[in-house]
């Protein structure tokens, strides 16, 4: 078993050729504290739970992924490369020490992403309906209050509303914040193997945030009961950054 991989706010530089890439823009990241027997069996094989001070963590995160591009700087994908996305993740990391996230779910509402994500890696994308507000925000957003709205289409219809109120700037992020944030990889089960796609970027410019109020049914339909309902243990939000997707590693 190799060592796990140290984590550092910046990116690694790619060791294979960049094969998508896009914007994450104007994140919340809400994140509860769990035990990682919980989360194991949620996990693909080959793959355990990456643990921070003793625990694992659940993320709900809400955002807007935009001018989704081909190659590592190609132009952006008409129509279709900008949408918003609200994901829920747990933390993982692989026998060769590669640190990552597994998606649970992904909600988004471009039907022609949900499908090329599902039948390519098996990501598991769910139609839905989505909305933020306000859909705009200024340069410096300190004070200004996001809510996002998301309803999948498919039933049972889960749902999430989130609202936090975006605070100052993390001038030196803790080393929790490095753990939910610096994650340069995804793992996931496609095809009878499990796989580990990379990705780089610049380190998030992260902000404190103030959860006013949360909703959320996303997180016990991807199999965690109960999480929602404590009080999360961080609440984040960054304006964004540009990630470049290399070519997907097999795992077992």
């Amino acid at each position: 078993m190799a060592p796990t991989r140290s984590l550092d706010p910046q990116g690694p530089p790619l060791t294979s050729r960049g094969t998508v890439h896009q914007w994450w823009r104007d994140l919340t990241y809400v994140h509860w504290r769990v035990d990682p027997d919980r989360v194991a069996p949620l996990l693909p094989r080959g793959v355990r739970p990456d643990v921070h001070d003793g625990s694992t963590w659940v993320g709900l995160i809400p955002f807007t992924l935009s001018e989704a591009g081909f190659g590592s700087s190609g132009p952006a994908v008409p129509r279709w490369g900008t949408f918003l996305e609200t994901n829920v993740r747990l933390y993982s990391v692989d026998d060769e020490g590669r640190r990552g996230v597994v998606f649970r779910s992904l909600e988004a509402a471009q039907v022609p992403i949900v499908l090329a994500a599902n039948l390519s890696l098996r990501v598991p994308y769910k139609l839905a309906s989505m909305s933020r507000e306000p859909r705009v925000l200024p340069g410096d957003p300190t004070g200004i209050v996001v809510t996002y709205r998301t309803r999948r289409r498919t039933r049972p219809h889960p749902s999430s509303e989130v609202s936090v109120e975006i605070g100052a700037p993390v001038e030196q992020p803790s080393d929790l914040e490095v753990f939910l944030s610096a994650r340069f990889g995804a793992h996931t089960r496609a095809w009878g193997r499990t796989l580990w796609v990379p990705n780089t970027h610049s380190p998030w410019p992260l902000r404190r945030a103030r959860l006013l109020s949360l909703d959320d049914e996303l997180v016990a339909a991807a199999g965690l009961p109960g999480v929602v309902g404590s009080p999360p243990e961080s609440v984040l939000f960054s304006t964004g950054v540009h990630t470049v997707f290399g070519v997907p590693r097999v795992v077992c």
